[in-house]
């Protein structure tokens, strides 16, 4: 029987490159004594010859200080657990939503496993970086001294070497340390037909897309969308009326993914009309002439009424042959107009044309809203006391809902992830869009613990905020008669349900062993337990749970799990019988080894295949 454990994110990189160069991979002895794997850099060089780059000084790559920090840090193992808050969750067992507080590297971290190739859509709305400090500063803040020292503008003594020392650059590279790490996990959560949408505006929008660039990849770019943010110029502004932002649009793979067509608006439907009572429906005239030279497009044409058109106009030819004209005519789709003497057009019948339109890099806000029009719908569903806790940056809803209509079809279940949750603007689009096209998709939406700008009673927390608002927006639906998942369920990062038991050897003795019998923490539950175990296991968080006592089963027998502090064979074989994917029990529980012994024997008997672990 294994202890649960958690993977470790660079071994995946590592197992990359062993199925490419298997012989480049190896294993060393780690302090410990134990073997692990590594990668030999020297045998990588040699196998990639002249394409290794070593020691290149000059290349086209985005650096600043920090950098390597912020690539080593995506690659750390995750530290903490998710903790399930029933009570302020809606439909618990059966809901495959997720509202997590939390920093989001840790918890991007910690979802590495369970939803790695699986998240169909990302959107965030990160902090846009106007040089003020960070919430998000993953240990990477700088005093403008230390920022020149390792930008190399001062000298060993501190004196500068330029006559101008560019202080604001640190705040750029405190952002980009901040988004580069996150960026690469969210990268290796994206479906070979993902896609990633980002907000930003002019501060940052030429870093994060160098950025993207290098995680994504320059071909993977897809767009760079303005969205017409404001509706009035602001007649204060010193220089320019800033009316827009930028959404970056980068695809996991650009081969696979291409945004869905939008529905044709009322405005294009209209263009339609049938005035000669075509039996084929509404039509619109097209152009029979163009610029472009065409041999065959150069003919004499005789109207209805008896008028002869010589040919194309002046520097023009007609579209099609004359074949193909005298084709059209005789099934009635060319207009000469009401009297029959105009010159020919094609007519374009509604019904032949495409469904949908093509999407556009320019969004007006009379499509998809503006800040006032998201303000509104914040106040709507979060009854505030103090107005300053309105946040300035929270987008429109149908942005968001534009984004979900491009991003993939209605009904394939897809996964989106907001990392920067906010108010939740992202959960409360996926809700919205799915009962406008009848759609199944699940939001992850994850949020820092960050503290409101003035004290409100019944909200603590940004987090807060969007919980309300999630949970009003579903009571709305609700009784507007919409079915599907309108639950949520709220997790919270906190500290390792664990103990550290990495104790120096010298320190190790009876007394030290006996303490750490039981590693897991005294305010710690059993569903607590199960979150770590579903997590550590891989599978979806967002799984149906059903639990009858202490005994816990996830999806259909994915995981079944019992973390009481004592077993007995009758239990052992009542999960058994289940034949579960995964079993798991608490370390504690069993009494001796004989009661270990005596469960593995069990399983042995009943479900072989079952893969049992303990955690504790």
């Amino acid at each position: 029987m294994d202890k649960l454990t958690r993977p470790d994110p660079a071994m995946r990189d590592v197992d990359r490159l062993a199925e490419l160069f298997p012989a480049v991979v190896t294993e060393v002895a780690d302090a410990s004594g134990r073997l692990t794997r590594v990668v030999d850099f020297d045998l990588l060089r040699q196998r990639l010859g002249g394409d290794a780059g070593e020691d290149v000084r000059e290349r086209y790559r985005l650096e600043w200080p920090g950098k390597r920090r912020a690539q080593r840090v995506a690659r750390e193992p995750a530290v903490g657990a998710l903790r399930p808050s029933r009570e302020q969750s809606r439909d618990f067992d059966r809901t495959g939503n997720l509202l997590i507080e939390g920093d989001n590297l840790d918890v991007l971290k910690l979802l590495q496993e369970s939803f790695l190739g699986r998240i169909k859509v990302v959107y965030i709305d990160p902090p846009y970086n106007t040089g003020n400090d960070f919430l998000y500063d993953d240990d990477f803040s700088q005093t403008r001294a230390g920022y020149l020292a390792r930008s190399g503008q001062v000298d060993a003594n501190r004196v500068p070497l330029v006559a101008n020392p560019e202080t604001g650059g640190r705040f750029h590279s405190d952002w980009l340390s901040m988004m580069y790490p996150r960026l690469l996990l969210a990268r290796d959560l994206l479906t070979d037909d993902g896609v990633i949408f980002i907000s930003i505006d002019d501060h940052e929008i030429d870093n994060l897309r160098k950025i993207c660039a290098e995680i994504f990849g320059e071909r993977n770019f897809v767009a760079q969308i303005i969205w017409q943010k404001v509706y009035a110029p602001k007649n204060s502004a010193r220089w320019f009326s800033e009316d827009h932002d930028y959404i970056l649009v980068f695809a996991r793979n650009k081969d696979r993914w291409q945004p869905q067509p939008l529905a044709r608006t009322e405005e294009m439907e209209a263009r339609y009309r049938n005035p000669d009572g075509d039996p084929r429906g509404p039509w619109k005239p097209e152009n029979m002439s163009a610029r472009n030279r065409y041999d065959a497009g150069v003919y004499p044409i005789t109207t209805p009424s008896g008028r002869v058109i010589d040919g194309p106009p002046r520097g023009s030819y007609w579209r099609i042959s004359k074949q193909r004209f005298d084709e059209l005519n005789a099934d009635g789709r060319i207009w000469w107009g009401s009297g029959g003497d105009n010159a020919p057009a094609v007519k374009r019948f509604l019904s032949e044309v495409s469904a949908g339109r093509t999407p556009q890099t320019l969004w007006s806000y009379r499509e998809v809203g503006h800040t006032q029009d998201a303000k509104r719908s914040l106040l709507r569903y979060v009854p505030f006391e103090h107005t300053a806790n309105v946040l300035n940056s929270v987008k429109p809803v149908e942005l968001l809902q534009r984004i979900l209509q491009l991003a993939g079809r209605p009904g394939d279940g897809d996964v989106v992830l907001d990392f920067f949750g906010g108010s939740a603007t992202t959960a409360h689009a996926v809700l919205t869009q799915n009962a406008a096209d009848g759609g199944n998709r699940r939001f992850v939406s994850v949020q820092i613990p960050e503290p409101l700008p003035v004290a409100e009673h019944g909200l603590r927390s940004i987090f807060e905020i969007g919980l309300t608002r999630v949970r009003n927006v579903a009571a709305e639906l609700e009784a507007s008669g919409v079915s599907g998942d309108l639950g949520f369920r709220v997790l919270r990062l906190d500290s390792p349900n664990l103990t550290d038991a990495r104790v120096p050897p010298g320190d190790l003795d009876q007394a030290a062993l006996t303490a750490y019998a039981d590693r897991v923490e005294p305010d710690r539950t059993g569903e607590d337990l199960l979150f770590q175990a579903i997590l550590d296991a891989g599978l979806d968080p967002g799984l149906p749970i059903s639990s009858d006592g202490g005994l816990f089963v996830v999806g259909a027998d994915e995981l079944v799990a019992c973390f009481d502090e004592t077993i007995t064979p009758a239990l052992v074989r009542e999960i058994a019988a289940r034949r579960p994917r995964r079993a798991v029990f608490r370390e504690s529980a069993f009494a001796d080894d004989a009661t270990r012994i005596n469960t593995d024997r069990i399983f042995a008997e009943l479900s072989p295949s079952t893969d049992v672990k303990a955690v504790g």
